[in-house]
């Protein structure tokens, strides 16, 4: 257990150190980018506060605990509640996490403060900018709560932010309100005026306040245990009994993607990233003189999905490994309806490929080279897992909790990410993109139309490893 969670301290720091050199690149190229428009460059940054707010908001759903979740185990001790409260919510708006776009404002704001505010002003703009964050902080936490007891409060947050930036931005050219505001906002920070200063502490008090009572009532609700009974309206999806039992394996994949929690969370924190890459890529030139990029954009959003839920393939079958063992080739129909899945979920990222066709950035040849590379050559590889995979996954933990990632598992999620991009970029440069987009469909195709195949080769080898596998799944649940 050590090493395996040595192993996911490791992938967690890597995943860190990659988005802070990617924002370290972006806040380098951001300015270059702003040059020389009717605008100063941090002018139109600070004027698209509200488009960082979103982002950060929606991250926080896979980084941020509200107190209720860690102060039980505090309360076994004679310590004060509101002593407890206060330090909880002092260190939310003073974690780390809270820093981190600062890769991205940093080297921005070397590049564009200093020559109009000198270096005060430089510290001026970051401490404003952080300040921000840690607003946003508690602004997240006081929704989140609510959004623990009824998940249709996120609505309002969301709406919230949706009006600001089409009233205060698109609404009227002439009165972008909230535009100029946030851009006097962080000049007047860049100045050191107190106003500013003033401002913030005007708008944190109430939320500091808010959050500590409504915490406060969280945290009863979490030691009491107060039972709240829902009623769930069951879908049979019975178009899928016309497969027999894989049409079964469907209905569960499907309905372990919506309730489980560790599931859940892999889809959405895929989904924004890419939702968010291709928004960056299709609306933005920042990776047109950049060929790799494009490349990698390309690929990542067809294979991130994959490789982050397959990269446990059959570990929360761990939970009742040894009910599959009682019919004979259970395990393979179990293996080929999550293949079929994973097929059907590639018709996302596909979607999100709309906005760089349409912008002309990429073709319809290249996307579908990308999909059928992906579940031809990226889904072969990632499966193999399946042999070696022996830890269960608890599905209602966080992501970061499970400790269930191996070297093995970390070697083959990299190989699955960037080999298939390294491959592509290498056809593009000895070729040219419409050979290597046909190159990758011949591949995928045929590695598509040999999946009985491979999925048997799989569930053989299984098969061979069952008595070790299974003591694993058993010791880890």
């Amino acid at each position: 257990m050590f090493e395996k969670k040595l192993a996911m301290k490791i992938l967690s720091y890597i995943f860190i150190a990659f988005w802070a050199v990617y924002l370290v690149m972006l806040g380098f190229t951001a300015y270059s980018y702003f040059e020389g428009s009717s605008l100063e460059a941090f002018d139109w940054i600070d004027g698209g506060m509200i488009w960082f707010l979103i982002v950060d908001f929606l991250s926080r759903f896979s980084m941020q605990e509200t107190p209720a979740q860690n102060i039980k185990q505090y309360k076994l001790h004679n310590i004060p509640t509101g002593f407890l409260l206060h330090t909880f919510l002092l260190r939310m708006g003073l974690q780390p996490y809270n820093l981190f776009w600062a890769f991205f404002f940093v080297p921005f704001g070397l590049r564009a403060i200093p020559q109009f505010y000198g270096i005060i002003g430089f510290f001026g703009f970051i401490i404003g900018w952080w300040l921000m964050y840690v607003l946003n902080s508690y602004w997240y936490l006081f929704w989140r709560t609510l959004m623990n007891r009824n998940i249709f409060f996120v609505i309002v947050p969301l709406l919230t932010y949706a009006s600001l930036a089409y009233f205060g931005i698109f609404f009227d050219a002439d009165n972008q309100w909230l535009f100029e505001g946030t851009i006097r906002l962080m000049r007047g920070f860049c100045q050191w005026n107190p106003l500013c200063w003033l401002i913030f502490v005007v708008v944190v008090v109430p939320l500091y306040i808010v959050n500590f009572r409504l915490q406060k009532v969280a945290i009863y609700v979490e030691i009491a245990k107060t039972e709240v009974v829902k009623q769930f309206h069951t879908h049979n999806m019975t178009f899928l009994d016309r497969f027999g039992v894989i049409g079964e394996y469907l209905k569960l994949e499907m309905k372990s993607t919506v309730r489980n929690l560790v599931v859940r969370k892999q889809f959405i924190t895929g989904a924004l990233c890419m939702l968010m890459l291709c928004s960056l890529f299709s609306f933005s030139d920042i990776y047109d003189d950049f060929p790799f990029m494009q490349v990698f954009i390309c690929m990542y959003c067809f294979t991130c999905l994959g490789v982050m839920t397959l990269t446990t393939v059959m570990c929360a079958e761990g939970n009742y490994i040894d009910g599959l063992m009682v019919r004979k080739e259970t395990v393979l129909s179990l293996l080929k309806a999550k293949y079929y899945f994973q097929c059907m979920i590639l018709m996302v990222p596909l979607l999100f490929s709309l906005m760089p066709i349409m912008e002309g950035k990429i073709t319809w040849l290249t996307a579908l080279g990308c999909l059928l590379f992906t579940s031809g050559a990226v889904f072969p590889f990632i499966f193999q897992l399946a042999v070696y995979n022996d830890m269960t996954i608890h599905l209602n933990e966080k992501l970061t909790k499970t400790g269930r990632d191996t070297k093995i598992q970390m070697l083959m999620a990299g190989g699955a990410l960037f080999l298939p991009m390294l491959v592509m970029y290498a056809l593009v440069q000895c070729f040219n993109e419409d050979v290597a987009a046909i190159s990758m469909i011949s591949i995928g195709a045929i590695g598509t139309a040999l999946h009985p195949l491979w999925l048997r080769n799989i569930y053989e080898r299984f098969m061979k490893r069952r008595y070790e596998n299974m003591d694993g799944f058993r010791n880890s649940r």
